[in-house]
């Protein structure tokens, strides 16, 4: 047979199958590193995600605590006189047209420091009774007042941050807040609790008046996969002040450590990340202890007794 009809020898196929699967393994390699790369890269990326949008959140938060709004724009039903009185309330829209669906008394309570009427005719004064059917509210008025006449509500929670001090507070795991946070007229009472043993951040939220709380459920979670800070530190830690026996929350300092929910192919470790807002400040309560170091307390409300209720409950 003649040089040029000749094949392959089984050496030459051999070497060369040899070669092939150093290349091809060299390729796979890079391909599953690759691989890992993406993966490690993905967990981080998911990670950062959920730690930076819950924090994100309870900066909102915290900085609404505090804030008190009546749901609707409204006014007196009715004249009225000098001393303790019953008052109608009406809620109107921006026309001033009463809105007679509408109950007037939504959002007040027993204790709140309404300001009626306006000029040198206005007046701050006390809740002292309430009642949501007949849409009426009890307080001692200084100054008569006309039919029509607006009634708003000013100042703030000085328990907007439930403060550690009293019975039932906030703790290092648990934050407590009151307020209008989504800032639609609405009072909410809002728990976020840090459970480091299930690895879960939940946040429960409910009407200020709420008889009961809801029980935590997976659909208030907000954040997966937390773990116990390195340092040992509280998830919730709080700066009190006091003014005239009262304590204030004035800031806030929230400490979050989350890990990847599977382990780093590259290291076989799960990837952590500790994520602090030292400075949190709920602007209303600060605003309202600024004004009670002043001497101005008309504009400091009280804690509604329903939310008294709510931070006593499991």
């Amino acid at each position: 047979m003649r040089k040029s009809e000749a094949g392959f020898t089984l050496i030459e196929l051999l070497v060369s199958i040899v070669i092939l699967m150093i290349v091809s393994g060299s390729a796979l390699e890079g391909v599953f590193r690759l691989t890992k790369v993406s993966r490690t890269i993905s967990n981080r990326t998911e990670m950062h995600s959920g730690v930076r949008n819950a924090t994100e959140l309870l900066q909102q938060e915290v900085g609404q605590a505090g804030r008190i709004a009546l749901p609707n724009l409204v006014r007196t039903g009715g004249a009225v006189a000098a001393g303790s009185a019953t008052v109608l309330v009406n809620a109107v829209n921006s026309a001033g047209t009463v809105l007679s669906a509408v109950n007037g008394t939504a959002g007040m309570f027993v204790g709140e420091k309404l300001v009626v009427d306006t000029g040198s005719n206005e007046e701050t004064v006390v809740l002292t009774g309430m009642n949501s059917t007949n849409k009426t509210f009890t307080a001692t008025f200084m100054l008569t007042h006309a039919t029509n006449v607006p009634i708003n509500v000013y100042g703030g929670f000085s328990r907007g941050i439930i403060p550690t001090t009293v019975a039932n507070g906030s703790t290092g795991d648990t934050m407590k807040m009151l307020g209008d946070i989504s800032s639609a007229g609405n009072l909410e009472y809002v728990e976020y609790k840090c459970d480091t043993a299930a690895g879960n951040l939940y946040r429960r939220t409910m009407p200020f008046d709420a008889t009961s709380k809801p029980s935590i459920t997976a659909d208030m979670t907000l954040l997966n996969n937390i773990t116990a800070n390195p340092d040992g530190t509280a998830c919730f830690t709080y700066q009190q002040r006091t003014n005239n026996g009262e304590p204030y929350v004035v800031d806030v300092a929230i400490t979050l450590t989350v890990q990847t929910t599977d382990k780093d192919p590259v290291t076989g470790l799960y990837q952590k990340e500790t994520k602090a807002l030292l400075n949190v400040s709920p602007r209303n309560v600060f605003n309202v202890w600024q004004l009670a170091g002043l001497g101005i307390t008309n504009r400091v409300q009280p804690l509604p007794a329903t939310v008294t209720t709510l931070i006593g409950l499991p």
